[in-house]
């Protein structure tokens, strides 16, 4: 069992602003805001929690309030250790309040899981990996040790830079588990406990975990969110960078997951004279770079370069969320480093899988052609389904990406988030996308299952709706939820 504690200050920075007006007792709230954190993996499980005395006088409630609102969290099985004993979070083992409700649901029409922005494998993935089986054996005399990747996918990912007009080498390439592997490796590389790092807000929750595990201080710079506003703040990412003397600043300007914005050329020019001179490494998550669907694609946009700019690029968005390849465009120099410190963290990317990827990125874009067509389809029929279920919600067209960032008519989406399991529903709140309790008005809605599952989730997410509206009592959900 771990040992780990939640401080005091870091509990109530995720619980951010848990207590809505008219939202039910503050016990009932408290612990459902609770309950929440823990389900999507905020506070981590076998973890103890501030005890009730300490949490009541920095909430300003009564110590019956928190007793309580524990209490409630013991009864449903998310905490362990009775009254007294120190609190640790945990997950029901077995049949509990309203999980029976939650589980007749999914028994009679099945799970709807809205938490994964990312699209089925399609048999493009299947015959790749047939082809790298077919060549393993001509890497198999070797030790298979390939700490930087192998050099024919390090040049077919520095290919497809330099189509984007990013002069890159081999050399400039780094492969990895992925983008999430990449962003940690440059974290353990650059970030010193306490350090700065500065991020769009709201942006991938994975992130934001990643900074924080690093011991990163988390600097938001929020994105423009009135009525009709778009794109980033880009003086404000600069001050933040300049003021904090951050280490690092983790940007995802190519269709930003939630928001499916993308940031203008001339807005990337600004940023990188602003950050001229200065220590902050600029890294720019583009997982989600290939996926325009509306206007001029964002490779046009995304060819800005400079000596402290690193990119990270990923397969599991485009093609496949199983297929674990990512890289990292760096400088030779952070490349060299890169690989040189990864040795105590792992040992490279499989073969097998490095060979697949190999295969698949020398189909010219074929693939995607066909997937973008599809993806277009599905975002349109989503915001058409909303409209007419939901007219109360705001669903923004995205330019890319996978997901639509709906803004709701109040701070109901954890309580919606909850309450939507009780229907067979699995939903990321909005407040997993950013820090300190924000965003909930806001909801991400991925859009890559087909449409019959798309208008039946939002029969079940107006159902919830409606229910969460009427005041009513949020129902317990079952399982940790993991974003992606």
């Amino acid at each position: 069992m771990s040992l780990r504690s939640i401080g005091l200050v870091s509990l109530i920075r995720h619980l951010g602003a848990w207590r809505a007006q008219g939202g039910g007792a503050a016990y009932r709230q408290l612990a459902g805001a609770v309950r929440l954190l823990i389900l999507d993996g905020r506070l981590p499980l076998a973890a103890r929690l501030p005890g009730e005395r300490e949490l009541a006088q920095a909430l300003g409630l009564s110590r019956t309030t928190v007793s309580a609102a524990y209490g409630r969290l013991r009864d449903d099985g998310f905490l362990t250790g009775g009254q007294g004993a120190a609190a640790r979070t945990s997950l029901p083992a077995g049949p509990g309040p309203g999980r029976e409700a939650a589980a007749e649901v999914s028994a009679k029409s099945g799970l709807i899981d809205l938490t994964a922005a990312v699209l089925p494998a399609d048999p493009n993935v299947h015959a790749a990996y047939v082809r790298a089986l077919e060549r393993l054996p001509a890497n198999l005399p070797g030790h298979g040790y390939e700490t930087a990747g192998l050099e024919e996918l390090r040049e077919a990912v520095a290919a497809g830079y330099r189509r984007r007009g990013l002069a890159t080498s081999p050399g400039q390439i780094l492969i990895t588990h992925g983008a999430h592997n990449g962003l940690v490796h440059l974290l353990r590389l650059t970030t010193r406990p306490g350090a700065p790092v500065v991020f769009d807000h709201p942006t991938y929750p994975q992130a934001i975990d990643a900074i924080l595990a690093a011991g990163g201080r988390a600097v938001p710079v929020a994105l423009p969110d009135g009525e009709g506003e778009e794109g980033w703040d880009v003086e404000g990412l600069v001050a933040a960078c300049r003021s904090s003397n951050a280490a690092m600043a983790y940007l995802v300007l190519d269709h930003n997951n939630p928001t499916g914005r993308m940031m203008r050329a001339a807005d990337r020019t600004r940023l990188l004279a602003g950050l001229k001179g200065s220590e902050t490494l600029l890294v720019l998550d583009e997982t989600l770079v290939e996926l325009t669907l509306s206007g001029p694609p964002a490779l046009s946009a995304s060819a800005v370069d400079a000596p402290r700019v690193v990119r990270l690029g990923s397969m599991s968005k485009s093609v496949w969320g199983g297929l674990r390849i990512g890289w990292i465009r760096a400088d030779r120099a952070v490349i060299q480093r890169l690989a040189q410190s990864r040795a105590s963290f792992d040992l490279g990317v499989p073969i097998l899988e490095q060979l697949a990827a190999v295969e698949l990125l020398s189909d010219g874009g074929t693939a995607l052609a066909v997937r973008r067509p599809l993806l277009r389809a599905r975002r349109d029929h989503l915001r058409a389904r909303l409209a007419e279920r939901l007219p109360e919600w705001a669903c923004p067209r995205p330019a890319g990406g996978l997901s639509l960032w709906a803004r709701l008519p109040g701070p109901i989406s954890s309580a919606l988030t909850i309450r939507a399991e009780a229907e067979g529903l699995r939903l990321a709140a909005g407040p997993r996308f950013g820090v300190e309790g924000a965003f909930e008005r806001r909801l991400r809605l991925p859009y890559t299952l087909p449409e019959d599952q798309l208008d039946e989730a939002v029969t079940r997410l107006a159902r919830a709706a409606k229910k969460v509206g009427r005041g009513s009592k949020p129902v317990t959900a079952t399982k940790p939820v993991a974003v992606y």
